[in-house]
């Protein structure tokens, strides 16, 4: 650094200019994560060593920094504040490389009440700020555990013991704390300003230490505050500018990632990579338009969405959001949704007829804002946030509708399943000079296509042997099941090459269903594919389906929920009750049993992808309560921790919270006497006996096993009392009778 930096940025010359941004630009390379001018400024000021020791060859004096601990109340820091994590054992020192808002009401899926957006320290609810003159803040920080170089760094089995037992630190490696402000004033400083009202007072020995490379008040030739203010604001806004004109360099706020790493990631089709990102997008885009045209739309609707709990929503994507990569993440989902809004929008106005705006961009990792219509919206630039969210709370005109309570009457939405890319996978079983055996469980999506996917070693041999279209033939074996002849034996097309390697043209039976597992044998170079299913030892039947053949629970609970059938996949039409057993079993956390768990409170986000008029969460309570009494849901209990993610089982030290769980139920099937095959919904002549009561004859009594049959037939009924059987009479079990 030099004294010309502290006159401004104009007054630097272009030579100290290009020599100060190569440096920048070699420590964003080095740190492989969003650098905050703050940080950038540290890195200049206090010397941070490229080769791998950070600075951990600095005159910093460890003593100095301040003490911080999970979940605690304590002094708000800034982005660049050096702190000491005390733990039970070495302490954990670290640089403050981001932080955001963690606002215990933004929900796991991202949604956020419209008055959240753009609140100030301290707000108690729509309108309402809190009356103390030292607001508080709940903020999650981000640190660098490696920034002091391996001297004073943990190893890698501290750190995960640390994130384990979530005391210090939580599981991801960060801090959440409720932090305070001295007042109103301070906190609704800019970044940069808060940081060096920071480096003034708490940190003012390691600003003014003689020992750093340049001291401040060298650079500005005193040591009088006022002059010591004004020459490090000039400082770190020559640090903000240098960075932005950087062309390695992208921003977002203050914040600089490297184009290198931005483009790596949107070529990346892993979790949270392109694909993800543009999903990402077109979600915030279409998050208030309807599902479909209707008519009389009473009044525009409004959703915001925030990108932190948003991205963990992505199936794979929780290991990528631990430590810094979280803020790396967070950071390049909001320049691609940027670049959106400026490629595709006219201010923010799509073609689609919704306008999407930045509306706060500390809360959760920045605030989305989309409406519809939006045409008729206020214009301006689309990346000002404008905490319009907020302001719709403390400024509404008389008769006009606060924005959280905006809501026309919408349509259910079908999120893509919160697992797709993990359900159904095939399994390679074999690979012999002869032969290829694989299996795979049937998706919805097969059966509605009549096609079936093909491992890219299979389709790679196929493509050179026989070109990229080639006619195959599908023979089915359904032991146990009816094939008509078209069925058992079926001239199919393969389309090879072109990204989704498949067989098209397929018939499957009417009795196939998602996920029944069929294994697929092919003879290497023959043009035929041969899949078998298994048959079970024991019939079983869920809800309303008999099953007589392998099967993966967890695509079957997925994709054979209500209004998923091969005429279509829709929620549209469906009441209460079946809205509540879609949504579960589609949006829940899937156990590999096929047990599915869904936060009782997210349910009407989940339904309808907004919150819906209260009417709406009416019923659907309604109807979550008589599923709970029917057993066909049942009830649960879970956590959620400092972020808002909800665990299961719950974890000690989170708050608690309700679930709702779609277990689905094995009721064995029992075969009549002398049956060869299995039991299935085509047999003829066989009759299904439920449970029921018989009397007895005098002085007669019913066996323990019985009695046992019975309380758990009460069970399954969702009875409250009569557990016991009454006198004189035994409980004969389901059974099957007939030819």
């Amino acid at each position: 650094m030099t004294a010309a930096m502290a006159e401004g940025y104009d007054a630097v010359p272009d030579l100290e200019r290009g020599r100060l941004l190569r440096y920048l630009e070699a420590v964003v390379a080095v740190r492989r994560t969003p650098v905050h001018a703050a940080v950038a400024f540290n890195a200049v000021y206090f010397g941070y060593h490229l080769d791998g020791d950070g600075y951990g060859r600095s005159p910093l004096r460890l003593d100095d920094f301040p003490v911080v601990t999970l979940g605690e109340r304590a002094a708000a820091l800034p982005v660049g504040a050096m702190v000491c994590v005390a733990t039970g054992s070495d302490p954990l020192y670290a640089e403050i490389l981001y932080k955001e808002g963690a606002h215990p009401d933004v929900g796991s899926l991202g949604d956020v009440p419209a008055w959240v957006s753009g609140a100030p320290a301290g707000a108690e609810g729509p309108g309402r700020q809190g009356a103390e003159a030292s607001p508080r803040r709940r903020e999650l920080l981000v640190p660098d555990p490696n920034a002091f170089g391996p001297g004073l760094s943990l190893s890698p089995a501290q750190l995960h013991r640390l994130r384990t037992h979530r005391r210090w630190i939580n599981e991801d490696g960060h801090i959440v704390i409720d932090a305070c402000y001295p007042s109103r004033e301070a906190a609704r400083r800019g970044d940069l300003s808060a940081y060096a009202d920071y480096l003034l007072t708490t940190a003012r020995a390691q600003l003014l230490s003689p020992y750093v490379p340049v001291s401040l008040a060298e650079l500005v030739g005193s040591t009088h505050d006022d002059m010591l203010r004004i020459g490090l604001l000039r400082l770190l806004d020559t640090v903000r500018r240098l960075l932005a004109s950087s062309d390695l360099l992208r921003m977002w706020g203050p914040y600089a990632v490297t184009r290198e790493a931005l483009a790596a990631c949107w070529r990346d089709t892993g979790p949270l990579g392109g694909d993800d990102l543009r999903t990402l997008a077109a979600a915030v885009e279409h998050a208030a338009t309807p599902s479909r045209r209707r008519y009389g739309l009473a009044a525009p609707v409004t959703v915001y969405t925030a990108v932190g709990p948003r991205l963990r929503a992505f199936p794979g994507a929780e290991d990528l959001l631990k430590g810094v990569e979280y803020a790396a993440a967070v950071c390049r989902a909001n320049v691609t949704l940027a670049d959106v809004v400026q490629r595709d929008s006219a201010q923010g106005l799509f073609a689609n007829g919704a306008r999407v705006t930045l509306d706060d961009a500390f809360e959760g990792g920045g605030v989305w804002r989309s409406r519809y219509p939006g045409d008729t919206d206020r214009t301006g630039d689309p990346l000002d946030p404008a905490g319009r969210g907020w302001t719709s709370t403390t400024a509404t005109a008389p008769g006009q509708v606060p924005e959280q309570e905006q809501d026309p009457d919408p349509e259910p939405v079908d999120a893509p399943l919160a697992d797709d890319a993990a359900l159904g996978l095939s399994e390679l079983l074999q690979t012999g000079e002869d032969e290829i055996v694989w299996r795979l469980p049937l998706r919805l999506a097969h059966l509605i296509d009549g096609c079936l996917p093909l491992r890219s070693p299979i389709a790679g041999e196929l493509r050179t042997a026989f070109g990229r279209r080639p006619a195959l033939r599908l023979e089915l074996d359904h032991l146990g099941g009816s094939l008509d002849a078209a069925e058992a034996v079926q001239h199919t097309v393969a389309e090879l090459g072109a990204g989704a390697d498949r067989l098209t043209g397929v018939v499957w039976p009417l009795d196939f269903f998602p996920g029944l597992v069929v294994q697929l044998h092919w003879l290497r170079g023959s043009r035929v594919i041969r899949a078998v299913t298994t048959r079970l030892d024991r019939a079983v039947q869920i809800g309303h389906r008999v099953i007589g053949h392998c099967y993966d629970p967890c695509v079957l609970t997925r994709e054979d929920a209500p209004g998923s059938d091969r005429n279509g996949d829709t929620a549209a039409g469906l009441g209460p009750r079946q809205l509540v057993l879609r949504t579960v079993r589609r949006c829940g956390l899937l156990t590999p049993d096929g047990h599915a768990l869904l936060d009782r409170s997210g349910l009407p986000l989940a339904v309808y992808g907004r919150r819906p008029a209260r009417t709406r969460s009416t019923a659907l309570e309604a109807a979550v309560a008589e599923l709970l009494a029917e057993r066909l849901l049942e009830p649960a209990v879970g956590s959620r921790d400092t972020t808002g993610r909800p665990h299961f089982p719950a974890r000690p030290g989170e708050r608690t919270i309700p679930l709702i769980g779609y277990r689905p139920a094995l009721i064995r099937v029992i075969r009549p006497w002398g049956a060869t095959g299995p039991a299935t919904g085509r047999m003829r002549g066989v009759q299904y006996v439920p449970g029921h009561l018989r009397r007895l004859l005098p002085e007669r009594s019913a066996s323990e096993a019985q009695r046992t049959a019975f309380r758990e037939h009460c069970r399954r009924l969702g009875k409250a009392d009569g557990w016991e059987l009454p006198e004189g009479y035994t409980f004969v079990t389901q059974h099957t009778r007939g030819r």
